[in-house]
C-alpha cells in the first residue's frame, strides 16, 4: 500500500446554513443527498459549458464542525472562490481557503474505503477527513490533514509514504484525467475530460451553470474530443507534443509516465486515421491508444455492438 502528499492539490472550506443549497445549485453533481464520510466529483462551469475548476466535494460530519471540504487543484483556487463569492449573493455561506494549513494525501493499492463511523477531520486520534475517491475505486482514499502528518496518517493506514510522481504514475495507468496537463481550464468541456464517465456529472439533476450545454452535448453524442489512455515504448512523449497520423495532428500529449500517457484526441480523426492503417506517433514515438475499463463511449475502431 502507498501513500503520497499532492503538492498540487488544496482544500477549500464551505461552510454556513446554505452551504449545500449553494453548491448544489452551482456545479454538475448532487450534493443534496451528500452525506459525511462520502464525497463526489464535481465542477463548476462557464455558462457556455466549459470547466472552471473541477474537484472532490466531502461533508464533514456535524459532530466535527460540519461544512463541505474541496479538494482542488491549488492553480484554480482562486478563480473557484472567486466565482463561488460572485453566485454567493444573499446565501449564508463563508467561503475559505484553508491550503496553508491542510493539504490532501492519496493512500492506494489495496486500501479498503472507510467505515461512515471513520474518524473526520478535528476528531481526536484522527487521521483527518478521509473519503473514497469518487472517480473510481481503484484510485484509493483521500485524506485532509496537516501536511506535517502524512507520514504518520501513512503509517496508520499501513501505506509506505512515497513521493507524489508515484500517484502520477498510478493515475496515468488508470488514464483518469488531470486537469491543468491533460485538459486545459476555461476551454474543455466535462465530456472532454471524462467527467461523464467518472461520476463527474449527474444527469438527473436539475439545473446548474452550464446544464444546458452539458446536457445538449448528451443527447446529440456530439463530444467528438476526449481525454484518452495511450501506450508507449521509449522515450515518454513531452507534454504538450502532437499526437499525429501522417502529417494530420489529432491532439496532444498531456501527462506521460512509466509507458503510459493520457492524451487529449479527436476521436473521430484517430478513426479514420486506424482506417486507413496510419500509424499514431508523438514527438517521433509511435503511441496506441488503450480503452480502461471504465470508458462506456466508442473508441476508435469499435462499433455500436462493443459499446
Amino acid at each position: 500500500m502507498k501513500a503520497a502528499v499532492l503538492p498540487d492539490r488544496g482544500v477549500v472550506k464551505v461552510v454556513g446554513n446554505g452551504a449545500r443549497t449553494f453548491l448544489h445549485g452551482l456545479v454538475t453533481t448532487d450534493l443534496l443527498n451528500l452525506k459525511a464520510g462520502d464525497a463526489r466529483y464535481c465542477a463548476l462551469l462557464t455558462p457556455q459549458g466549459k470547466i472552471i475548476a473541477d474537484f472532490l466535494a466531502a461533508e464533514a460530519p456535524a459532530k466535527d464542525g460540519g461544512g463541505f471540504f474541496l479538494d482542488v487543484p491549488r492553480a484554480r483556487i482562486v478563480a473557484l472562490i472567486e466565482k463561488f463569492n460572485l453566485y454567493k449573493l444573499r446565501a449564508k455561506v463563508i467561503v475559505e481557503d484553508l491550503s496553508e494549513i491542510l493539504g490532501v494525501m492519496a493512500v492506494w493499492n489495496g486500501v479498503a474505503p472507510p467505515s461512515p463511523a471513520a474518524p473526520a477531520l478535528g476528531a481526536k486520534d484522527a487521521v483527518g477527513l478521509c473519503f473514497a475517491d469518487p472517480r473510481l475505486s481503484a484510485l484509493g482514499l483521500r485524506v485532509m490533514l496537516p501536511p506535517h502528518l502524512a507520514a504518520s496518517a501513512a503509517a496508520e493506514f499501513g501505506a509506505g509514504l512515497v513521493g507524489a510522481a508515484d500517484y502520477e504514475a498510478h493515475r496515468i495507468a488508470l488514464g483518469v484525467p488531470n486537469g491543468g496537463v491533460d485538459f486545459a481550464y476555461g476551454d474543455a468541456f466535462p465530456h472532454e475530460a471524462d467527467m461523464d464517465q467518472l461520476a463527474g456529472i449527474d444527469f438527473a439533476k436539475g439545473c446548474y451553470v452550464g446544464q444546458e450545454v452539458v446536457s445538449r452535448m448528451e443527447h446529440r453524442g456530439t463530444a467528438r474530443t476526449r481525454a484518452v489512455p495511450l501506450r508507449f515504448d521509449g522515450a515518454a512523449p513531452q507534454p504538450g507534443a502532437a499526437v499525429v497520423a501522417g502529417e494530420r495532428q489529432l491532439g496532444h500529449v498531456g501527462s506521460a509516465a512509466a509507458g503510459r500517457a493520457i492524451a487529449l484526441l479527436r476521436l473521430d480523426r484517430v478513426a479514420d486515421a486506424l482506417a486507413h492503417g496510419e500509424a499514431l506517433t508523438a514527438n517521433a514515438t509511435p503511441v496506441r491508444l488503450v480503452k480502461p475499463d471504465w470508458a462506456r463511449f466508442l473508441f476508435p475502431g469499435e462499433n455500436k455492438a462493443a459499446e
